[in-house]
């Protein structure tokens, strides 16, 4: 498996630049020019100019896009056209606050997804399984940007028990982390369930209850060993939208991540910043499929061969 993850890295480059290009396009289709917006609408042809030139914004389009990824081929992203910075250095100062709280996010799905997917399959057809199927949609059907600000009004504002917005303890890192793990938490508790009531019909299973193994040593180390494998998959495609969600949730709790920062790029017609933050996190999309690849052969050994 290991030995393949080089090979399975370069299938991932193509995609990697089909996203870049995209963006890269879409971004420069935006009407608007960011040299006026960095500048004001009142500045000397004469400074414009310039500064367009500076930038290599007077360029083609063409010219712009080969220039652009021999930066990236030599790890230079460009400069920020709005904090006038670099790319590379904002991305890096803003990176680990969104996987901070994508990291939580994850977490919060996970704690409350498998014990509340395993409940239900083994409570199947009764009381609080059906409660719980009742919760879970209606977690599916609350979106984050309308989850977030009630939190707020109850916990922050009604209660004050939580920061309203902000960053630097883990008390401010609660709130974001539930909203974005809610959704999440909701569709992992109804894949496990799933996937439990399949593997719990298993010979397998009869056998181990047969030989008089304790019932949590059945559900939980050989059923839902087993039952993780589509779980797994739904985490690794899941991770990528909790980044998309992360823009609206950082922008609501005012969390000084990479989706924040890409909205403001947006706003700003920062060119350089937009495809440096899409850029970012479509690489971490990427590995996280390989990740997911090399924990599927953990939870089944038979994938090994």
């Amino acid at each position: 498996m290991f030995r393949r993850l080089p090979t399975r890295a370069l299938y991932t480059l193509p995609v990697l630049w089909l996203v870049v290009s995209v963006v890269f396009l879409l971004i420069h289709l935006v009407p608007g020019d960011p040299i006026l917006q960095m500048l004001g609408e009142g500045a000397p042809s004469a400074d414009v100019a310039a500064t367009r030139h500076a930038y290599h914004l007077d360029e083609t389009l063409g010219r712009q896009y080969l220039n652009y990824w021999k930066g990236v081929v030599h790890g230079d992203l460009g400069p920020s056209l709005r904090f006038n910075q670099s790319v590379s250095s904002l991305i890096l100062h803003r990176y680990p606050y969104t996987l901070e709280l994508t990291i939580a996010a994850l977490l919060v799905a996970v704690v409350i997804s498998i014990p509340a997917g395993v409940r239900s399959a083994q409570r199947r057809g009764r009381w609080d399984d059906k409660l719980l199927s009742v919760v879970s949609l209606f977690g599916l059907s609350f979106p984050n940007f309308a989850l977030g600000p009630i939190l707020i009004l109850f916990f922050s504002i009604k209660f004050g028990l939580l920061p309203v917005s902000g960053s630097g303890t883990f008390a401010h890192l609660v709130l974001p982390a539930i909203t974005m793990g809610g959704s999440l938490a909701a569709i992992l508790t109804r894949m496990v369930r799933t996937s439990m009531l399949e593997e719990l019909g298993q010979d397998y299973i009869r056998t181990a209850r047969a030989k008089g193994l304790p019932e949590r040593t059945v559900v939980y180390q050989h059923a839902l060993r087993n039952a993780m494998l589509p779980v797994l998959t739904v985490l690794g495609l899941q991770f990528g939208a909790l980044l998309a969600g992360a823009i609206v949730t950082e922008k609501i709790f005012s969390w000084p991540g990479i989706g924040r920062l890409t909205i403001d790029a947006i706003g700003n017609r920062d060119y350089f910043l937009v495809q440096g933050c899409i850029l970012a996190i479509g690489l971490t999309y990427v590995l996280v499929n390989l990740l997911t690849d090399v924990l599927y052969s953990m939870a089944n050994p038979r994938i090994r061969q």
